[in-house]
């Protein structure tokens, strides 16, 4: 894996040194391989407060969905199966959880296209990320 990474491009000092570690330092490698993530600014250090922890996870998600690397369908069925209830169901989630009821119920007979609800999905994901930028950008 370490390889793969640097064979692709990816510059970290921490996964190149293993590489070239003798025999007898080897038992050094995993805590080299532990820097990586925090070298490469991956390492996630979640708020304390529970609250905002899910909060942080909901803007995880619709940014995945926003971006197009977590499909529409199981990220709004993430954030209403797994967080929705937790956050009392907050009035800036509900486009999301409509999303996830339409998409987990759909059904050709709706008229509705499943591409269309999945572009809802995408953008009612982009709701709350945009309430964040422009919260963060006041505060």
């Amino acid at each position: 894996m370490g390889l793969g990474a640097l064979i692709a491009g990816v510059e970290s000092t921490a996964l190149a040194m293993p590489a070239g570690l003798l025999r007898s330092e080897e038992p050094e490698a995993p805590a080299l391989f532990g820097q990586v993530p925090e070298e490469l600014g991956l390492l996630l250090h979640p708020p304390a407060d529970p609250r905002a922890a899910k909060w942080a996870r909901v803007h995880g998600i619709a940014g995945q969905i926003a971006d197009g690397s977590l499909d529409p369908a199981t990220g709004t069925h993430l954030i209403w199966a797994d967080i929705a209830h937790d956050l009392d169901h907050s009035e800036e989630m509900e486009p999301l959880v409509r999303c996830a009821h339409d998409l987990d119920g759909w059904e050709e007979s709706w008229g509705a296209l499943f591409e269309e609800l999945n572009r809802e999905a995408v953008e009612a994901a982009k709701e709350p990320l945009s309430k964040r930028s422009a919260a963060e950008a006041e505060g």
